[in-house]
């Protein structure tokens, strides 16, 4: 009797977990895999989810922020006041990731969060250089100016000759004041040049005091962290205005990251380098799923007829973290629980290994990035190859090309 009244507790019980990603609207290339991979998860979780010896039905909950923060924040204050969830997976940029994680804390609502730097949503949210951490509830890996520096002086000093002058445009957002704060300081320590024309507002649509402040001081690098459709329409600017011929590397971040974004640029997009949080050829696997890079990629193209993108392994990641903080938790329908098991948390994922109790600060788990760049693809049917072109950040990972210069 007793194991009886064991399988219908285990039989009624069941979790909810709310999954937020920016679908449409500008940056909704960070959001154009996640419906396969949440496809993907809720196919694995079918069967339940088995915590000491419970099996919990998984419903998970994803919602589409629209690239607004203001939707961000109410869908997870709907998630946690109407749909009762029991953990929180935000993913892609501070406009998703921060409204999300701020409702998640206010709430008591344990939250994990990825793809963004770590800088902007630590600092980014009211945390201080030095201080104890003022969040309980919500934890985010992901990369920081420390992994960016790194890549980059490794892409950058990896044969192509330049004059080490880097033009850089950052924005007036949670990623470019904290790139500019951080990233240029260490730059210029790595040896670089820094010209920062200043901050310009999201939305922008004339780039030509920036380009002529770029072509004056002959930066032979340029580095911007822009949302992507800015970037589209300052580089068409910077080549007509002839400014895209001087640069010999062309290092993006936030933008440049996905297909699609660079064959919108048609010719321009060649050659564009990028730091990739993910590739298919990172030699990890999902915990929850069993594939590794390959497999997820050669099933999202079989089932889309789209050219994969890092995204897929960033939010498998995801998801493969959280199910396995609910796993550590003991018992997943406590909240304190599961925020605690994620304070505490060790796995590796599609992404790598995740270690919480390294920091770089709390509640923080820095994760690699890797140099890559796109290239006209000489066979198949897609129309670039991503290739890797260092692999500071993990030397794990292969390195399959050298970089070539951009002009």
């Amino acid at each position: 009797m007793l194991a009886a009244a064991s399988r219908a507790r285990a039989a009624g019980a069941s979790l909810k977990v709310g999954f937020v990603s920016p679908r449409t609207g500008p940056l909704a290339s960070f959001g154009e895999t996640d419906a396969f991979i949440v496809d993907l998860a809720r196919k694995a979780l079918a069967g339940g989810l088995d915590v000491n010896g419970t099996s919990y039905a998984v419903d998970l909950l994803d919602r589409d922020t629209q690239s607004d923060p203001a939707r961000a924040g109410q869908l997870a204050k709907s998630l946690i006041n109407d749909d009762g969830v029991d953990l929180i997976l935000a993913t892609s940029t501070p406009e998703v990731v921060n409204p999300v994680a701020d409702a998640a804390e206010a709430a008591g609502v344990p939250c994990l969060s990825t793809v963004m730097p770590w800088e902007a949503w630590y600092f980014g949210r009211g945390a201080k250089p030095g201080a104890p951490s003022p969040f309980k509830w919500t934890y985010h890996f992901s990369f920081g100016v420390a992994e960016f520096a790194g890549c980059y002086a490794s892409q950058w000093g990896s044969g192509i000759a330049t004059n080490k002058t880097v033009g850089v445009m950052y924005p007036n957002d949670a990623d470019g004041n904290a790139i500019r704060a951080h990233l240029a300081p260490a730059l210029q320590k790595a040896g670089f040049t820094v010209i920062d024309p200043g901050p310009y507002e999201d939305g922008t649509n004339d780039y030509s005091a920036q380009i002529a402040v770029f072509k004056k001081n002959h930066c032979e690098i340029f580095n911007t962290f822009p949302i992507p459709p800015d970037f589209a329409t300052f580089w068409r600017q910077a080549a007509q205005q002839g400014y895209s011929r001087i640069v010999k590397i062309a290092q993006t971040a936030k933008t440049g990251l996905f297909p699609s974004s660079i064959e919108a640029l048609g010719a321009l997009g060649y050659n564009i380098s990028s730091g990739c949080y993910w590739h298919r050829d990172f030699p990890y696997s999902s915990a929850l799923t069993g594939l590794d890079g390959k497999a997820l990629a050669d099933g999202y193209e079989k089932s889309t007829g789209r050219q994969w993108t890092q995204q897929l392994g960033a939010s498998l990641a995801l998801v493969d973290a959280g199910v396995a903080a609910l796993k550590a938790s003991g018992n997943p329908k406590d909240k304190a629980a599961v925020a605690h098991a994620l304070s505490t948390l060790q796995t590796t994922t599609m992404v790598g290994k995740l270690d919480f109790t390294k920091g770089p600060v709390p509640n923080v788990c820095a994760t690699p990035i890797i140099g890559t760049q796109w290239v006209k693809a000489r066979v198949g049917k897609f129309k670039l190859d991503y290739v890797i072109t260092e692999n500071a950040g993990d030397r794990s990972v292969p390195v399959s090309a050298k970089l070539h210069p951009y002009s």
